[in-house]
């Protein structure tokens, strides 16, 4: 194929963009350009289980608004996140966050009581406090068994906000499994609010849940942004029920030459029996808040004109 040069224009949709961009030769672009026609014939397969896993860090960013999205419009069937996720959901929905820089001076953000996550700042009034109130009144009113995507349903429910995404999970009844509930804010609330209490983390019941959605449905595909446990828990379920991903798209910053999870393309599950060997698979190495916004906005342009 010859490589050709970008033509853009004013007004330009951002899905033609992407077209051209599979032709421009390299270096990551021809990649974001497949991993949206992936992903766009993915939503399109009516027979697929559509499943996304995020780390909980972009929930902190403007990316949220997205996750929102996709939940609302029902484009993704299950979501699998870590608790950091629930914890910047919730805290946003009561409490703003600051856009601030990698090069601040983190003593001095210390002394005034304000966390940093990347360049976001995040007051320790806008997080601890607010997560710690609100999880207390939630677990006074559980009881028996809960599995992470009961309890995200419920915490959705509390929220009720059109800016969260577990707000939106929990209208439209998408399960959203949490594998590492204790790792956060929100799981140390439970562990406390435990004490004493009516009700516990059932997570064999999310593991039932999965089981029974991998096995009725023989065709898959995961929209995979990071790494970490939720990759990880999207991967060991999808080989369950098939062959594996039949449609897998990763966008992460991370090298796969240390071995990691993280870092590991899609070729590498291939090997597990995670992602078939016939799927549709590419690795996009960017940040998630530079490629997902011009991937999701370029597959709503071509769902609206071809669902």
């Amino acid at each position: 194929m010859v490589v050709k040069d970008l033509e853009l224009g004013a007004g330009m949709p951002v899905r033609k963009l992407l077209e051209m961009m599979g032709e421009m030769g390299g270096f990551m672009g021809p990649h974001l350009s497949k991993s949206y026609q992936t992903l766009l014939e993915m939503l399109r397969d009516g027979e697929c289980l559509r499943i996304i896993s995020f780390t909980g860090n972009i929930v902190s960013t403007g990316l949220r608004g997205i996750l929102a999205d996709m939940a609302r419009r029902r484009l993704f069937n299950l979501f699998i996140t870590t608790c950091g996720a629930l914890d910047h959901d919730l805290a946003r929905s009561r409490a703003g966050y600051e856009a601030g820089s990698f090069d601040s001076d983190d003593y001095e953000l210390a002394e005034r009581n304000i966390h940093r996550l990347g360049n976001v700042w995040i007051s320790s009034k806008s997080y601890g406090s607010v997560i710690e109130s609100e999880m207390r009144k939630l677990c006074g009113e559980l009881e028996g068994p809960v599995s992470t995507y009961e309890l995200c349903w419920r915490l959705g429910e509390r929220i009720d906000s059109d800016s969260s995404f577990l707000t939106w999970c929990w209208r439209n009844k998408i399960p959203v499994v949490v594998p590492g509930i204790v790792d956060g804010a929100v799981g140390y609330q439970l562990w406390l609010n435990m004490q004493g209490r009516k009700f516990y983390i059932d997570l064999m019941k999310d593991e039932s849940l999965l089981n029974e959605l991998m096995w009725s449905h023989t065709r898959k595909g995961g929209l995979v942004l990071g790494g970490g446990i939720s990759k990880h828990h999207l991967l060991w379920w999808a080989q369950f029920g098939g062959e594996g991903l039949d449609y897998a798209i990763y966008i992460s910053t991370a090298d796969e030459y240390d071995g990691s999870l993280s870092g590991a393309r899609p070729r590498e599950a291939i090997t597990w029996h995670k992602v078939s060997a016939k799927a549709k698979h590419v690795f996009v190495k960017a940040d998630a808040t530079l490629a997902l916004p011009f991937l999701y906005l370029a597959t709503l342009e071509a769902l609206a004109e071809n669902p």
